[in-house]
């Protein structure tokens, strides 16, 4: 059996180390997030971009990021992930600074509601209003979406309601090792089940706090997987990793958007794990997959 290298399972030993028991010892979501918030901060100052504001985008909270590169930059919506219940603005700031910067675009973080105090459909919600709002607050500039993990459910999400609604035009889909498939039936979901920083008792935990009702499981607005009709969605790029419980999901997504006529770019990272481009700092191959991933994106924003 394949396992990874040493020091990328000595940066998922140290990852798992400081994440609660989850869905195991740990199931209230008020004393879940009462431990994330008791962590300490990260030690290194975060990047610096020219401008950081918290705006109301109608009703929807979002932080902007303006590396002040370029008077009609294009625009990134953003959306953490966290299995739809945890993490926030703050938890993925350093990663949209790191985004703003290497993309040179603005870069909108949504602050969705999350469950299970808020399930399906309150975040893609959110995150299409905050959506329409980038649109209406940089008109004519360019649009891409992106995320992580639960947030690249929502970026793809935003492509589907976008072309269903009418706009508004997205140029670009960067999905991050998506979490796509509420049945997770696919192999990585048992080959990487444990040990490898996300776990398959977190990913059941976390669907089950976000999908209230068995209809919500095959919405095509929840579950892209589940028959979705995604012919006409703007080009992809997917991420994914060989020791993540997701690495099914995105590699099936890929098919499936290329079958739909969609142009995608998928970069696989055979050794790698489940939050892996967030933890740049740590490890050499994690730095250099994100460098790529977000050359590919500004790329995909800029191209005529």
């Amino acid at each position: 059996m394949n396992r990874p290298d040493p020091e990328v399972q000595a940066v998922i030993d140290l990852a798992t180390a400081g994440f609660p028991p989850l869905a195991t010892e740990m199931t209230d979501i008020a004393e879940v997030r009462a431990f994330f918030a008791a962590r300490p901060g990260p030690h290194a100052p975060p990047p610096h971009v020219a401008r950081v504001t918290d705006e109301d985008a109608d009703g929807v909270p979002v932080r902007v990021y303006d590396p002040g590169l370029h008077e009609a930059a294009p625009v990134i919506v953003f959306c953490h992930g966290g299995g739809f219940v945890l993490c926030d603005l703050d938890s993925h700031d350093p990663f949209c600074r790191s985004l703003a910067l290497a993309t040179e675009a603005t870069v909108v973080s949504v602050d969705y509601r999350r469950a299970p105090e808020h399930p399906f459909p309150a975040a893609p919600e959110d995150a299409y209003t905050a959506l329409l709002w980038a649109s209406a607050a940089f008109p004519g500039r360019r649009i891409a979406v992106a995320g992580d993990s639960a947030g690249a459910n929502l970026a793809t999400v935003l492509t589907l309601l976008a072309r269903d609604r009418g706009g508004p035009e997205i140029v670009c889909q960067a999905l991050y090792y998506p979490m796509l498939d509420p049945t997770r039936s696919r192999p990585s979901h048992r080959e990487n089940a444990q040990g490898y920083f996300l776990t398959a008792d977190h990913l059941r935990w976390y669907w089950d706090g976000y999908l209230s009702s068995p209809a919500d499981r095959t919405s095509p607005y929840a579950a892209p997987l589940a028959g979705a009709d995604l012919s006409g969605l703007p080009p992809a790029q997917l991420v994914t990793a060989g020791f993540d419980p997701l690495r099914d999901d995105g590699l099936a997504y890929a098919e499936a958007l290329t079958a739909a006529g969609v142009p995608v770019t998928a970069l696989h990272h055979a050794g790698m794990f489940h939050g892996f481009l967030s933890m740049a700092g740590a490890l050499p191959a994690a730095a250099e997959a994100r460098a790529t991933a977000f050359a590919a994106l500004r790329e995909a924003l800029t191209a005529p």
